[in-house]
């Protein structure tokens, strides 16, 4: 029998993968959201602008006092850095994730998002700072999974398929809301509709990709986690308030009542962007960015269930064999990284102390990546090997 010690080492080695459901669980909570905050008439950058308004509001009183006493000083650099973050991890890359949305599904969406890990690899290769190496296996899986992804992504967006009746509860929550005049397209229902949200959702990627690159620049230059996110949310409010008052000036639009709204824009920027992240660093610091990433997917399956169980929304047989075929790549890209970096620890073990950069990243994604929020090992400076500094930066999704 177990003794007391021993089913506390095995409570205290189940924390991190609970820690991970539950962050998991809030990014798939935010696109369920989303998707009634959208169907109740709200405008997508007035959505995005108000969920970093909340994230900053938190996240900023938060690093202030934990980073106090040793924040170094804010350059222009930094700035610059944390304006770029803001931009395309922010600004860009949650505008087109939940355009994306509005024009397909939530399950559709946040299948896509798990294509950030190969299109963050694509950026870079192509900017040199990753080596492709073909010739070795993890190589060749990092670009095996990667084709599997985008594969996955073209079938998703070209092929609908037959409907698949898992279960039906007869509650479709978007139905009993008052949209406010505004009536969405239903999910899949136009190929027009599908192709447009496909490319909406790989802009998001790519926005998010160069979001990691650039974050693993800041991370470098400025290794103040928590003030990183505050600088970035606080960026990403203003790019995002800016952006949304060019295009929408009704006050109506603007409000805030005790409704769906405000509840989308104050978890989305509260759980999702402030407290997820702190849990998501801790995760990454305990067991590092890949035991963190492979839990990505699972956002994907809560959301299907969620959107079949709350919206009412149909599966089709062309939405479930491409995101297996992008969760099956995401998984070959993970295993090709986990072995490149096994295999640099073997080749280097005196250099396992020095400094690197693995960021984390949901889908948001993202999440929110994210997203939801994606934890993202591709990013790495020369070769060198992170063990000192396993903790992300903040994507707010």
């Amino acid at each position: 029998m177990m003794g007391g010690r021993d089913w506390s080492e095995v409570a205290q080695g189940l924390k991190p993968a609970a820690a991970m459901v539950l962050i998991q669980t809030s990014f798939a909570g935010v696109n369920i959201l989303y998707k009634l905050a959208l169907n109740d008439g709200m405008d997508v950058k007035v959505l995005v602008a108000y969920r970093y308004i909340f994230a900053a509001a938190f996240i900023s009183p938060v690093a202030f006092f934990i980073e106090r006493k040793r924040r170094p000083k804010i350059t222009w650099k930094i700035l610059g850095l944390t304006f770029l973050c803001g931009l395309f991890g922010a600004t860009f890359a949650q505008n087109l994730y939940v355009s994306s949305m509005k024009l397909t599904s939530a399950t559709f969406t946040s299948a896509m998002a798990n294509l950030v890990p190969a299109v963050t690899f694509i950026l870079a290769v192509s900017f040199r700072l990753e080596r492709l190496g073909i010739r070795t296996n993890y190589g060749r899986a990092k670009v095996l999974g990667t084709l599997l992804g985008l594969g996955g992504a073209m079938l998703l967006t070209f092929y609908k398929g037959a409907g698949i009746e898992l279960w039906s509860t007869n509650i479709n929550l978007s139905e009993q809301q008052d949209h406010g005049g505004h009536h969405l397209a239903a999910p899949h229902s136009e190929s027009g509709n599908r192709v447009m949200g496909s490319f909406l959702a790989v802009a998001s990627c790519l926005c998010y990709a160069l979001w990691l690159i650039i974050q693993a620049k800041l991370a470098e230059a400025y290794p103040c986690h928590y003030s990183n996110a505050a600088l970035m949310c606080l960026m990403g409010s203003i790019q995002a308030s800016i952006l949304a008052l060019c295009v929408e000036r009704h006050r109506i639009q603007w409000r805030l009542g005790f409704d769906i709204r405000l509840l989308t824009a104050a978890y989305s920027g509260i759980f999702a962007s402030g407290m997820s992240f702190t849990l998501l660093g801790w995760c990454i610091k305990k067991k590092g960015p890949v035991y963190a990433s492979v839990f990505n997917p699972l956002m994907l399956l809560l959301v299907a269930i969620l959107s079949s169980l709350l919206l009412n929304e149909k599966l089709y047989l062309g939405c479930l064999l491409g995101a297996a075929l992008i969760v099956i790549g995401l998984y070959i890209v993970l295993w090709g990284k986990g072995r490149e970096a096994s295999k640099i620890d073997e080749e280097s073990p005196a250099e396992a102390t020095r400094e690197s950069i693995d960021v984390a990243v949901a889908q948001e994604a993202a999440t929110d990546p994210g997203s939801g929020n994606v934890c993202d090992p591709n990013i790495r400076k020369g070769e060198e090997v992170k063990q000192k500094a396993n903790k992300p930066g903040c994507s707010g999704f």
